[in-house]
């Protein structure tokens, strides 16, 4: 089956059982795969990475998933400052709007995905022997394995939905953003994201206890950003039994080292798939740590939104779809996905100064390559580079299994 979507709700209403399961099956075929899921829980920049565990670690009955929380923010505004001069809130409602109802969409995923114990966990949901929600394995009595924080802004660091969490769920989050998490005396343990640089380009060094020895999380960051606004979360694992030991060939057409050459990568038994996350953009020149990185990583996702976000002509804010162009030319990832682009209710002073243009991919391409065109970068091979703009869209409520 090719790129399977998964329903997040699945007591939904049907034509008929026979139908139903069908859908089921072909949910559980796809699950098969023990590919990562990538579920959006709400229309702006909250995620849920499951990813699967090593086969080491479930032979013995273990969950078959490791999940990563990211920016959650579910219900009720958000301010930075104050109130008079900024405040937001969802304009659509999420699809999961408490971290209860994430782990309930855990325990569901994990039935579907876990062969005749699920399949019996089913049936004693539908004959109302319980509501099928365990909480076996998890920390605390929790089945959220990691929370990530992106930025310290209320947005990404949301007080009331992080403290539903247990506080024995372990937070791994930049700097700011830990120090205010620790401040609220909650989590047992909340951990700094180290910064992944051309300089230490090793995904492994960056796997904190508790992480799993197979999965980092860590930072990229741009020069000349004191604030760190424009960064991107990268999550690595290594748990796909048959990755290539030498990513896809990137095009030379924008080598970010500027003299025309592949860098090149040496084959390695420790290659990860990664992730990276920017839900404000990164600018694609400070993605020379992924390209140079050792082992290599394969990009599996690359979450980076289309909407050109700035206060007035002062300071931009997201970086939009042409960034991303010239970003995932370099990366190549297999999913470009967007984020971070819900137009919200806006208060406050600053929601007068917004200035936002939507842009869709075609159109960043096309403006791209006229730019590219005019600085006389596409003198040859015009054609080159393009073919990775794989853009696939995962909107409120909906998940896409990563194949």
């Amino acid at each position: 089956m090719s790129e399977p979507d998964l329903e997040l709700e699945l007591d939904v209403d049907t034509p008929s059982a026979q139908l139903h399961r069908e859908l089921q099956e072909t949910i559980v075929r796809a699950l098969a795969t023990r590919r990562p899921i990538l579920h959006h829980l709400n229309a702006d920049t909250s995620w849920l990475l499951q990813i699967p565990r090593p086969a080491s670690a479930v032979k013995h009955g273990g969950r078959v998933y490791y999940n990563v929380l990211i920016d959650p923010w579910f219900v009720g505004g958000q301010s930075d400052g104050a109130r008079w001069f900024s405040q937001q809130w969802h304009r659509e409602a999420s699809r999961v709007g408490s971290v209860r109802e994430v782990e309930e969409l855990i325990m569901r995923v994990e039935g579907l995905a876990g062969g005749p114990a699920g399949t019996r966990k089913r049936k004693r949901e539908r004959k109302g022997e319980g509501d099928g929600v365990g909480m076996e394995e998890g920390r605390g009595g929790t089945v959220i394995d990691a929370v990530a924080v992106s930025h310290e802004f209320t947005d990404h660091c949301h007080k009331e939905t992080l403290l539903e969490l247990d506080g024995d769920v372990p937070v791994l989050a930049t700097e700011k953003a830990a120090q205010l998490i620790s401040s609220w005396n909650h989590f047992r343990v909340v951990l700094t994201i180290s910064t992944f640089t051309h300089e230490n380009a090793d995904w492994r060094d960056h796997s904190l206890p508790p992480l799993p020895s197979w999965l980092s999380i860590s930072r990229l960051t741009a020069p000349k950003d004191a604030l760190f606004y424009h960064s991107a979360l990268l999550i690595c694992f290594a748990t796909h039994p048959f990755l290539p030991t030498t990513p896809k060939k990137r095009s030379s057409l924008l080598s970010i080292h500027g003299d025309g050459d592949d860098h090149p990568s040496t084959p390695s038994a420790d290659a990860a798939e990664c992730v990276v996350y920017t839900p404000h953009g990164i600018p694609y020149t400070a993605l020379i740590p992924i390209e140079v990185a050792d082992p290599p990583l394969h990009t599996l996702a690359f979450l980076h939104g289309l909407h050109d976000v700035s206060i007035s002509s002062a300071q931009q804010l997201n970086l939009g779809a042409k960034n991303g162009v010239l970003a995932q030319r370099i990366l190549q990832a297999k999913y470009w996905v967007a984020t971070h682009d819900e137009v919200k209710i806006g208060g406050g002073l600053i929601a007068w100064f917004l200035r936002r243009r939507k842009w869709t991919v075609e159109e960043a391409v096309a403006e791209v390559r006229r730019d590219m065109r005019e600085q006389g970068e596409l003198e040859e091979k015009e054609d080159e580079g393009w073919e990775g703009m794989r853009f696939v869209e995962i909107g409120n409520g909906e998940s896409r299994i990563l194949e």
